[in-house]
């Protein structure tokens, strides 16, 4: 018996097991490694020869070097290798294509890859690619596929796209970055009325005709990550948002001089920076804000986790009080808070504006100097003048004070954070619990001022050092 199995065992050790396995599961395993590197395996045997390009997934990143016999870089090696795999691949179903690429690739060969898996009903395309196009303008059958599932277009240089025929029906992933897209009328909104399951939008740095009158109406968008914010660019005429079904929201963008059509029935997380451009900043003053963003934030009510950047509330006269943050009260599973990003000016007409307010979070507390800072009861750095009073009626009951300590030019901008910390504990009625994140840089007094905080106040403090 003992012979038999040694024998079984020694014959099954001969074998390539993996030689053996099913061509497609070979080619499944090798998707799982860097295309480069997979390709080694052709010179194993004739069976391996070319199954390295008969993987589901392609992903080719010209960073990777591809040297001459000299030990130069050759891009044309790397766009031989593609064609190569592209060839090999014939009319190879294909799932994923990503292809990443700088300015010395061959835009013709872009191109022709690009048209090549399209044909094949790609439905992942993954586009990060920084060449010169011929004419500004890649190729417009990009936005015509039944196949398409999720696709992205970062060009780097704001290259053109024609969206004059649109046809994405299962696209449920978008993301746009640096790209321009090119049209009669209004070319986004061509493009996302021609989405008719799209659930995640990124869009950043893009420009279309019509840009100055911004507009999104989607029924079945879930996700939109927003970011058009140049401070030295002329502000948008009008924003409307008419997306009922979203449920998480990140939105950079100048002041509008008019908010419209606001629909977020859904609305479950929203993360909000609006700023005056420079024009309009040199034209505001505390009485009379250029932009106001006031019906914006309106129509956001129902949001049970907002994050509010320091220069969105400074450009809103009127913060929603009874009809924000009230109707979330009742949902006694799901707490309501507000994260107050890059400053903590704008807390006194926070406070005044939501009295519904349970909890509370600073990303740093370090000081912004705006127009509102001219008000006396505008600004905490006014605090010398008496307790405001949006501190003393304060309905938040949890506060939690990010990166403590991290920007500090001096050892005096941290005892103006510490009496900051000890004004919040002093005047804040309602405050039950306080986690303050420290950086661990910072001076060991200091530290040691922040434990005695611990034993000197009515509430519960948490002192932890960031990781």
């Amino acid at each position: 018996m003992d012979i038999c199995c040694k024998d079984i065992i020694s014959d099954h050790s001969k074998k390539d097991i993996i030689s053996d396995l099913p061509e497609a599961l070979i080619c499944h395993i090798l998707s799982f490694l860097p295309i480069e590197d997979s390709a080694l395996t052709s010179v194993l045997s004739k069976k391996w020869q070319h199954l390295f390009a008969f993987r589901p997934n392609l992903e080719f990143d010209d960073a990777v070097v591809y040297l001459n016999p000299d030990g130069e870089r050759n891009e044309t090696i790397f766009e031989n290798f593609v064609d190569r795999v592209l060839s090999l691949q014939g009319d190879y179903p294909i799932n994923k294509f990503s292809l990443t690429c700088r300015d010395f690739t061959d835009p013709t060969c872009v191109s022709r890859w690009i048209s090549n898996v399209m044909e094949r009903g790609v439905s992942d395309l993954d586009l990060r690619c920084i060449v010169y196009w011929d004419n500004g303008t890649m190729p417009p059958d990009i936005f015509v596929s039944k196949a398409l599932v999720h696709l992205r277009i970062e060009t780097g240089n704001g290259a053109f796209i024609d969206v004059e025929d649109v046809f994405l029906p299962n696209l449920k992933t978008l993301y746009l970055n640096k790209v321009l897209l090119r049209h009669s009328d209004n070319g986004f909104v061509k493009l996302i009325t021609s989405c008719h399951v799209l659930e995640d939008l990124f869009i950043m740095n893009i420009c279309w005709d019509g840009y100055l009158k911004r507009s999104l109406s989607s029924k079945t968008l879930k996700r939109l990550t927003f970011f058009c914010e140049d401070v030295h660019a002329v502000n948008p005429e009008s924003v409307s948002f008419d997306t009922p079904n979203l449920v998480y929201f990140v939105y950079h963008d100048c002041v509008a001089d008019k908010y419209k059509n606001m629909n977020f029935d859904s609305l479950v997380y929203a993360s909000i920076c609006l700023q005056m451009t420079s024009h309009q900043r040199t034209h505001a003053s505390y009485e009379h804000l250029v932009g106001n963003a006031t019906d914006f934030l309106l129509g956001i009510s129902n949001v049970q986790i907002l994050e509010l950047f320091a220069n969105t509330i400074e450009v809103c006269i009127v913060i929603p009080s009874s009809s924000f943050l009230a109707t979330l009260k009742q949902k006694e599973d799901k707490q309501v808070s507000v994260t107050c990003l890059a400053g903590w000016e704008s807390l006194p007409v926070l406070l005044k504006n939501c009295p519904d307010l349970e909890s509370l979070i600073f990303d740093g507390l370090h000081h912004n100097d705006t127009i509102k800072c001219e008000d006396v009861d505008g600004c905490l750095c006014k605090s010398s003048r008496g307790i405001p009073s949006c501190l003393s009626s304060s309905p938040v009951q949890f506060l939690t004070i990010w990166k403590f300590g991290e920007i500090c030019d001096d050892y005096d901008d941290m005892e103006k954070q510490i009496e900051l910390v000890m004004y919040f504990l002093e005047t804040m009625p309602n405050l039950e619990e306080m986690k303050l994140f420290y950086d661990t840089q910072i001076y060991e007094d200091v530290i040691s001022k922040l434990q005695m905080l611990v034993t000197s106040s009515k509430c519960t403090v948490y002192i932890i050092p960031e990781v």
